[in-house]
């Protein structure tokens, strides 16, 4: 039986020169880390990586080393840049093979359109011993294989692909969050954050700075998979800033 107290981690690796040209802005980076969440699992590392086999062979390697899991988006596509599947099987030291499973979901969804040309059978490639991910929205399925999950980069595939995988992998207690802040500058109170966190040690402490109104302040964020130690270091955190003499908000401005 797994420790309810165990903090699973995993990787993204979002893949395209498109992201990293700015002509594509990412969207798959907040839905998958609130999708981990609410699986328990924390997303505790991202990298943007271009359409560079090597580059991607280098960042899966690293990142499913670290973490439990590691989340890929990009490349699986029908053209010659999609090289995803390509450089997934040289990390893991596997042959690309035709999918027999998803040959045939293809062969179906392009039955009344044109059928299979070279391109959409690309989308059937997979890492040797792969298992697939349903994509209900364009047929061409996402990829499993050992601890790497490979999705679609269009955002909304890639949430029918999470929802796909709901409650399917294995997780530690959700994590959990609460959030105050004000008009607040975090260099002033970054020994009251630093004293109560360390006086919590299941939780974590993230200050997120603004400046609005022609003023600074900041929005602190605690984090924590124990509802007890959450509730009390809010509780001091809260206390600390008045005590301090700063108006604060619960809930974050």
């Amino acid at each position: 039986m797994s420790d309810p107290n165990r903090i699973w981690t995993a990787g993204l690796v979002i893949i395209g020169d498109e992201i990293l040209s700015g002509r594509t802005h990412d969207k798959n980076i907040p839905q998958v880390a609130s999708w981990l969440q609410v699986q328990g699992i924390r997303l505790a590392e991202v990298r943007v990586v271009p359409d560079v086999q090597e580059r991607i062979v280098e960042a899966v390697n690293e990142l499913r080393a670290r973490n439990d899991y590691l989340f890929t988006t990009g490349g699986i596509g029908p053209t010659h840049d999609d090289i995803t599947v390509d450089a997934i099987a040289a990390a893991l030291g596997v042959d690309v093979e035709i999918h027999p499973e998803a040959h045939a979901i293809l062969e179906a969804y392009y039955a009344d359109k044109g059928g299979l040309n070279e391109g959409r059978l690309r989308m059937a490639r997979a890492p040797a011993g792969a298992t697939l991910i349903p994509n209900r929205r364009s047929g061409a399925p996402g990829l499993r294989v050992e601890n790497l999950f490979i999705m679609a980069g269009v955002p909304s595939i890639t949430a029918g692909m999470l929802d796909a995988l709901t409650g399917q992998l294995e997780g530690g207690a959700p994590l959990i969050s609460e959030t105050v802040g004000g008009f607040i500058p975090e260099s002033e109170v970054a020994s009251l954050l630093r004293d109560v966190e360390k006086a919590h040690e299941n939780c974590q402490i993230g200050s997120y700075p603004f400046f609005r109104e022609g003023r600074v302040g900041a929005n602190f964020v605690i984090r924590s998979t124990d509802a007890d130690a959450l509730a009390s270091c809010m509780r001091k955190l809260c206390e600390g800033l008045s005590d301090l003499g700063y108006d604060f908000t619960p809930g974050g401005i």
